[in-house]
């Protein structure tokens, strides 16, 4: 069975350009890169609905309230065979309300040592040309 993901793209519009809410993957894998790694707040899922998984994944990735209102966007398959579900949602939250949920990792690799990272380390809003550049 290909995995699944499922996640929320906030939007807003500001000097009528549409600006689009992105996250930042934490921990030492993700330090100091950041092509291809900025992404809607999303988690993988298994059997749980999507819509229920990906309010779930927003809430814990970034400890903010979601929406009332949210617009399912067509579900995206990418080249690895992940099927992606997303909803969209009309927001105006900045990157200073994250408060990301945390998770344990053996840091360095075999080292014995455990250390805590937050799942998103930052967020921010990029307009449709800065994301299309990226």
């Amino acid at each position: 069975m290909s995995k699944k993901s499922a996640g929320i793209l906030l939007y807003r519009v500001q000097e009528n350009l549409f600006q689009f809410f992105l996250v930042h993957p934490g921990g030492p894998f993700w330090k100091n890169k950041d092509l291809g790694a900025w992404s809607i707040p999303k988690g993988e899922f298994n059997y749980e609905d999507p819509l229920a998984a990906a309010k779930r994944e927003f809430e814990e990735e970034t400890g903010m309230e979601l929406p009332e209102k949210l617009l399912a966007l067509t579900p995206l398959k990418q080249k690895s065979g992940k099927l992606i579900f997303a909803w969209a949602a009309l927001s105006n939250k900045g990157p200073e309300e994250i408060h990301s949920n945390l998770f344990e990792l053996e840091w360095p690799p075999h080292s014995g040592k455990k250390q805590i990272f937050p799942e998103i380390d930052k967020a921010g809003w990029f307009d449709l040309m800065c994301i299309v550049l990226k």
